[in-house]
C-alpha cells in the first residue's frame, strides 16, 4: 500500500466524514452512497484516474475504514487467519496454518489505530487510556483481544486479536487433525458423561480453552451448567439450562469491578450441576476447588503449566496468592477435587495435540501422587509434521478408581 494510495485514500475519506450528519444514525447504505459520489465525480477534484479494479479496492478501503475495522476487516473475514497482531500502525503481523507472517497492509495513522481500539473495546464496556492502558476484551463473535497502549507499550498502540472458529471444533475435527486419539476420546467422553472432575493443563496456545470445549459437548443437556470466564470464548450450544458469566473491570463510570471469585461465589447460590471456569490464573484458584469439593461433580476449567504435575505446583502458588493456608492442606484439597488432569502442547511444527492424561491419586507422604494414563511419544517427521503414538499404562488404566464400564458416550 504506496503512501500516494494512502494519501488518496485519507482525503476523501476526510471529505466524506464531513459530509455525514452524526446527529442521527447513519445506515450503511448512505456511507456507500457518498463513497460512490466522491469516487464517481471526483469529490474533492484531485481523485487520479483509477481503474475499475482500483475503484472497487479503494470503495471497499473506504467503507471498512469509516464503518468497520479500516485494514484489519479483511483480516476478520478471513476465516484461515487465527491471530492478528498488530504492533503500531505499519506493523500487522498474522498467522496462518500456525505460520507467523507480516501482513502488507497497515493503518494510516497511529490515530486511526488508537480510534478502531476504542470502537473494539467500547463495544465490550470496557475502558483502555494512557491511565489504564491495558484491558481484555472480545469481539462480538467471541474472538480474544488484548490492547496495550503507551506508555507501556513504547512502539505505538499493541492490538493482539486471537481468532476462534465461527463453527465450534468438535472431537471429530481433533480425530482428524491427529490432536487425540480415538480411544483417549472415548475415554475423557466417558470421564465428563461420569461427572469426574477435570483441570485442563498447557501452555499459551495449545489449545487449552478449544478442548474445554470440546468436553463440554459430552455433558447431558438435561444438567445445569455454570460457565465463568474472564471474556466469554466457551461455546456450550446443546445444554438449554447454561449460565454465561463474565467478569468485569472498574470502568470510568464508577461500577466496582466483578472479579472471578465473585462469580465463582455466585454460582455457588444459583444450584448448579457443574462449574465450567474459563480459566483459573490466580487466587479465585481457592474458590474452584473449593467448588470442586463441595459436590459439583464434573466441573472443568484450565490453567498454564508446562505438565499435568507443574499445574498442580502452580495451582499451589495460586491458591497461597488468596488465602494463607498450610500447604498439606492444599494439596489435600486439590487432591481431593481434581481427578483428571489432561495436558495440552503446541509442537515445533505448530501442531496441538495432546500430551498426556494423568489421574490424580490422593497425597503421599506429603506430595499429590500422579498416575499418567496417557502420554505422548514422538516417534519421528513426515514430510515436515510430527507423528508418534500415545502411549498407556496398562495396569493403571486397569486399576483406575473410578468404574467407567456403565457409561455410555
Amino acid at each position: 500500500m504506496n503512501a500516494s494510495y494512502l494519501a488518496i485514500r485519507e482525503e476523501i475519506r476526510s471529505s466524506i466524514m464531513s459530509g455525514i450528519d452524526f446527529s442521527r444514525e447513519v445506515p450503511d447504505s448512505e456511507v456507500l452512497d457518498l463513497i460512490d459520489r466522491h469516487l464517481t465525480l471526483g469529490g474533492t477534484g484531485s481523485l487520479p484516474l483509477l481503474t475499475l479494479e482500483e475503484k472497487k479496492r479503494l470503495r471497499q478501503d473506504l467503507f471498512h475504514s469509516i464503518r468497520r475495522m479500516d485494514v484489519l476487516q479483511d483480516l476478520l473475514e478471513d476465516p484461515e487467519v487465527t491471530e492478528i497482531m498488530v504492533n503500531g500502525p505499519d506493523n500487522i503481523f498474522i498467522e496462518k496454518a500456525g505460520k507467523l507472517s507480516r501482513y502488507p497492509g497497515s493503518f494510516s495513522s497511529a490515530q486511526k489505530l488508537d480510534d478502531v481500539i476504542q470502537r473494539i473495546v467500547g463495544a465490550s464496556n470496557r475502558v483502555v487510556n494512557t491511565s489504564s492502558p491495558i484491558v481484555d476484551c472480545r469481539l462480538e463473535n467471541g474472538d480474544r483481544v488484548n490492547v496495550v497502549l503507551s506508555p507501556i507499550a513504547v512502539n505505538g498502540p499493541i492490538l493482539t486479536i486471537r481468532r476462534f472458529p465461527q463453527n465450534p471444533i468438535t472431537m471429530e475435527d481433533l480425530l482428524r487433525f491427529g490432536s487425540i486419539p480415538e480411544e483417549i476420546a472415548q475415554f475423557l467422553g466417558k470421564c465428563v458423561r461420569a461427572g469426574l472432575n477435570i483441570f485442563i493443563s498447557g501452555g499459551t496456545g495449545s489449545g487449552k480453552t478449544t478442548f474445554l470445549n470440546v468436553l463440554s459437548d459430552c455433558i447431558d443437556p438435561g444438567e445445569r451448567v455454570i460457565t465463568i470466564e474472564d471474556n466469554a470464548e466457551l461455546q456450550i450450544r446443546h445444554v438449554p439450562n447454561l449460565v454465561q458469566m463474565e467478569a468485569r473491570n472498574a470502568n470510568v463510570e464508577g461500577c466496582r469491578p466483578i472479579s472471578i471469585r465473585d462469580l465463582i461465589k455466585a454460582s455457588l447460590r444459583m444450584r448448579p450441576d457443574r462449574i465450567v471456569v474459563g480459566e483459573v490464573r490466580g487466587p479465585e484458584a481457592i474458590d474452584m476447588v473449593q467448588a470442586l469439593n463441595t459436590g459439583h461433580d464434573g466441573s472443568m476449567s484450565t490453567g498454564h503449566a508446562n505438565s499435568a504435575y507443574d499445574m498442580l505446583s502452580r495451582l499451589e502458588t495460586m491458591i497461597l496468592m488468596g488465602m494463607d493456608l498450610p500447604v498439606s492442606a492444599i494439596r489435600g484439597q486439590l487432591a481431593s477435587g481434581i481427578d483428571l488432569i489432561v495436558h495440552m502442547g503446541r509442537l515445533r511444527d505448530r501442531s496441538r495435540k495432546l500430551l498426556e492424561v494423568a489421574e490424580v491419586l490422593g497425597v503421599e507422604e506429603g506430595q499429590i501422587k500422579l498416575s499418567t494414563l496417557y502420554r505422548f511419544r514422538e516417534t519421528g517427521e513426515e514430510n515436515g509434521k510430527i507423528i508418534g503414538v500415545w502411549d498407556k499404562e496398562e495396569e493403571i488404566r486397569q486399576r483406575f478408581k473410578f468404574d467407567l464400564a456403565g457409561i455410555d458416550l
